[in-house]
C-alpha cells in the first residue's frame, strides 16, 4: 500500500472530527494547547557552555538548558544567548526573550540583544528546534525542514516530534522556568519578541503563558484557517516548500494544494486550524501588553486573515476596557518585513511597559 493512501486513510478520521467538533473559548483552549503540548519535564541541569565574556559594555553569557527527553532517550537542550550591561545592578533586571525567523538563529538577533541591553534588560535569544547551534552540521532551515518531513511521515500511533513550532513552544516554556529562577531577572518583567516563525511562536508561547508580561509578534499574527479556506496558502507552505513537496508526493498529488496543506498542518501542528489559530488566541493576551506589526501585502501572513485576530484582540481589549494596551500596526504596501518604524515602536513599547520609571 502505498504511503500516501496509508496517510490519507489514517488522516480523514481525524480532519472529520476536527471538522465535527464544537469550538473551544479561548480559555478552553488554553487548557487544551498546553495539554497538546505537555511531556515530561527534566532537571533543567543549566551550564555555562562559556565562561562569561565583556565585550564593549556588555556582558554576555552563553547557557544551555535541558527541556525534554526525547524518544531515543537523548536529552533535548536548549541554547541561550544572553546579553545585558556589564555594569553591576543592585536589582533584578526586566527580561526580553528574542526569537528569529525561519532559517534563522539566534546569532542573528544580535543587534537586538544589544538594543534591549542597553535600555537594561537582561536580553535572551535562544535558537529554534533544528536551527543554529542545534545543528550544527546544518545550514539555514536545511534541518528543519527535513525534521518536519520525518514528523509527517511517523506512522500514526507512533511517538512523533512538532519541530513546525509546537516544540519550540515547549522549549519556551522551559526558558521561562530557568529564567525565572535566577536571582538576577524580575520574573514579573519578562517580555518576548519575535519575527516571522518567532513571532508566531510568541504569540502560541505567550497567549497560554502568563508568566510573559508583554508580548510583541512581528510580521506573524495571521489566520491559518482563513488562509487555506481562501486559497492564501502559498506563502506559508512556501516558508519550508519541501516538506509541503514531500507530503504533496506521499499523498498522490502531483502539487501543493489545499489538500496537502491541510493533511500536514494538521499533523504537524495539529490544532492550528481551528482551536488553536491566531483568533482565538490573542483575545487570551487580554490585561497584558500586546504589540502587533504586519505587512499590508505579506503573502506569509494574509491580510484579511490576520485582520480577524487583530479584530478579536481589539474587540477583547475593548470590552476588558484596557484598549492602551493593545497596539496594532499595519505597513501599507509592505510585505514580509518588519520596517524600521516597527523596530522602533516596539523597542518604545517594551520600554513603556517592562521598565520602572527609574530605570
Amino acid at each position: 500500500m502505498r504511503l500516501g493512501l496509508l496517510l490519507a486513510f489514517v488522516l480523514l478520521p481525524l480532519t472529520l472530527a476536527a471538522q465535527e467538533k464544537k469550538p473551544l473559548t479561548p480559555e478552553q483552549a488554553k487548557e487544551a494547547f498546553r495539554k497538546q503540548l505537555e511531556r515530561p519535564k527534566v532537571p533543567l541541569d543549566a551550564r555555562q557552555e562559556k565562561d562569561p565574556q565583556e565585550v564593549g559594555n556588555f556582558r554576555i553569557e552563553l547557557v544551555s538548558i535541558a527541556s525534554e527527553k526525547k524518544v531515543d532517550g537523548t536529552i533535548e537542550r536548549v541554547p541561550l544567548r544572553m546579553v545585558q550591561l556589564k555594569e553591576p545592578r543592585k536589582s533584578p533586571r526586566p527580561v526580553m526573550i528574542l526569537l528569529h525567523g525561519t532559517g534563522g538563529n539566534k546569532e542573528g538577533m544580535e543587534s537586538w540583544l544589544e538594543e534591549f541591553a542597553s535600555l537594561g534588560f537582561l536580553a535572551v535569544a535562544i535558537d529554534a528546534r533544528y536551527h543554529g547551534a542545534r545543528v550544527p552540521e546544518a545550514k539555514g532551515a536545511e534541518a528543519y525542514v527535513k525534521a518536519i518531513i520525518k514528523a509527517w511521515q511517523t506512522p500514526a500511533g507512533q511517538a512523533q516530534e512538532h519541530p513546525f513550532y509546537y516544540d519550540t513552544v515547549w522549549d519556551l516554556w522551559r526558558v521561562l522556568d530557568y529564567l525565572e529562577k535566577r536571582p538576577d531577572v524580575d520574573a514579573k518583567r519578562i517580555g518576548m519578541l519575535g519575527i516571522s516563525m518567532g513571532g508566531i511562536q510568541t504569540y502560541l508561547a505567550a497567549a497560554v503563558d502568563d508568566r510573559v508580561a508583554v508580548a510583541l509578534p512581528l510580521i506573524a499574527v495571521q489566520s491559518f484557517k482563513w488562509s487555506l479556506e481562501n486559497d492564501q496558502w502559498a506563502g506559508r507552505a512556501n516558508t519550508i516548500k519541501a516538506a509541503h513537496e514531500a507530503a504533496a508526493k506521499d499523498l498522490g498529488e502531483d502539487r501543493v494544494n489545499q489538500k496537502v496543506c491541510r493533511a500536514l498542518w494538521n499533523k504537524i501542528i495539529p490544532g492550528i486550524l481551528d482551536d488553536f489559530d491566531c483568533p482565538n488566541l490573542l483575545p487570551l493576551f487580554v490585561g497584558r501588553p500586546l504589540f502587533i506589526a504586519n505587512g499590508e501585502l505579506d503573502p506569509n501572513c494574509p491580510i484579511e486573515g490576520a485582520k480577524l485576530a487583530m479584530d478579536a484582540a481589539t474587540k477583547a481589549y475593548k470590552n476588558a476596557r484596557c484598549e492602551e494596551k493593545l497596539v496594532i500596526r499595519i505597513n501599507k504596501g509592505i510585505a514580509h518585513k518588519v520596517t524600521d518604524e516597527d523596530r522602533k515602536q516596539a523597542v518604545a513599547f517594551a520600554q513603556k511597559w517592562l521598565l520602572k520609571a527609574d530605570e
